[in-house]
């Protein structure tokens, strides 16, 4: 046998891997999601659009999209985004930064007010756009490469201040109008330095600091210091009645729930229950074995990034793996909290399950990126 025979017989003996559990339990809580989103909009879609499916039929558009953006990314190197392209002169991840940095402006000063709040661009007869979506996607990107450029720069808390500084402009034109996602973005860029980083001393600092900058910003904005006094007097607060009506389906779903479908504060007690207030519905119907079954799957979806993390082939594939893993668990924690009145209220969907056309398809996006990762690790027979 000659020496590249040989060679090739090592190589054939390479496999790539492929991780169908964390691609069949995201296609599961997709699922889930639009079982759960009709049952919660049925009713509202009715009073207003004269159709029960309404809602169903917006949000199973963009789990089709996101499904097939999913399965696509899924089979591309995810190192595409590090190669240059001659036509932007720059590479892909460096691309998307700046867009999101674009769009988040353009949102700002042109964008689409909802309920007070400029978060979407209106693009007519497709619907609306979040852009803050998008930016989640592009922070871990460019956050990760940042970090896989020089890893043990952020030994040094200066290190980590240089990957703040240029995540700056991002997080300050999504602050001004939307201090939750903020919030989110922050938590993904200081997990990700968090695993790559020897020294984590420093991180205590960071945290007193940010803590201390929440709640400056909390103190110097009415509304948002409204939500804190609502959070301590949710019962006796005249702006505390989503809450308590939440509150309410929670504790009527008993163990089992009342059934699915049968949820008696969806009918208008909950405004918008098909939102950020979904969770509190499925604790009406399925119960508390329901709702701690939704929270095992989600922890499952953890383990497996986590799995795929640990096992990438280079630093950069991890720590993009750890980046989708923190965006899921900080908005899973924060809007179970909110839903069960122990953080003040603030508007976080919860991942896969909540109504958002642009969050679910963005997210499924990102765990194909997470899922092309697991397809570049190489596992012998």
């Amino acid at each position: 046998m000659t020496r590249n025979d040989r060679d090739r017989g090592k190589r054939n003996r390479f496999h790539s891997y492929y991780d169908y559990s964390l691609l069949f339990l995201t296609l599961f809580l997709a699922g889930f999601g639009l079982i759960m989103i009709y049952s919660t909009s049925s009713y509202t879609s009715q009073l207003k659009y004269g159709s029960s499916i309404m809602f169903l039929k917006k949000q199973f558009i963009s789990v089709a999209l996101g499904i097939v953006a999913m399965i696509a990314l899924s089979k591309i190197d995810y190192h595409i985004f590090l190669k240059k392209l001659p036509i932007l002169k720059m590479k892909p991840v460096t691309a998307l930064y700046i867009l999101c940095v674009f769009l988040q402006l353009f949102v700002l000063i042109f964008g689409m007010e909802i309920n007070g709040a400029k978060r979407w661009i209106n693009l007519g007869p497709l619907g609306t756009f979040q852009p803050s979506e998008l930016s989640k996607v592009a922070t871990i990107l460019f956050v990760a490469y940042m970090v896989q450029l020089a890893p043990r720069n952020l030994n040094k808390f200066t290190g980590f201040l240089k990957i703040v500084l240029w995540m700056s402009p991002l997080i300050g034109f999504i602050v001004k109008e939307n201090l939750s996602t903020g919030i989110v973005i922050v938590g993904i860029i200081v997990c990700i330095c968090f695993v790559a980083t020897r020294n984590k001393k420093y991180y205590f600092v960071v945290a007193l600091l940010g803590c201390a900058g929440v709640a400056a910003f909390i103190g110097f904005v009415s509304f948002r210091a409204t939500r804190f006094r609502v959070w301590l007097n949710v019962e006796t607060h005249p702006m505390g009645y989503q809450i308590l009506q939440g509150l309410y389906a929670i504790a009527s779903g008993g163990i089992f729930g009342v059934g699915l479908g049968k949820s008696m504060q969806k009918l208008g007690f909950i405004p918008e229950s098909h939102n950020d207030m979904i969770f509190s519905i499925i604790c009406e119907e399925l119960g508390l074995f329901g709702a701690v079954l939704l929270i095992a799957v989600f922890v499952l979806v953890i383990w497996r990034l986590f799995i795929i993390a640990i096992s990438s082939p280079d630093l950069f594939g991890g720590l993009i793996c750890v980046g989708v893993l923190a965006h899921i668990a900080i908005q899973v924690v924060i809007n179970i909290a909110v839903v069960t009145n122990s953080i003040p209220s603030t508007g976080i969907p919860l991942p896969f399950i909540s109504y958002g056309g642009t969050s679910v398809a963005i997210l499924l996006a990102e765990m194909g990126i997470a899922l092309s990762v697991s397809n570049q690790i190489k596992y012998e027979r």
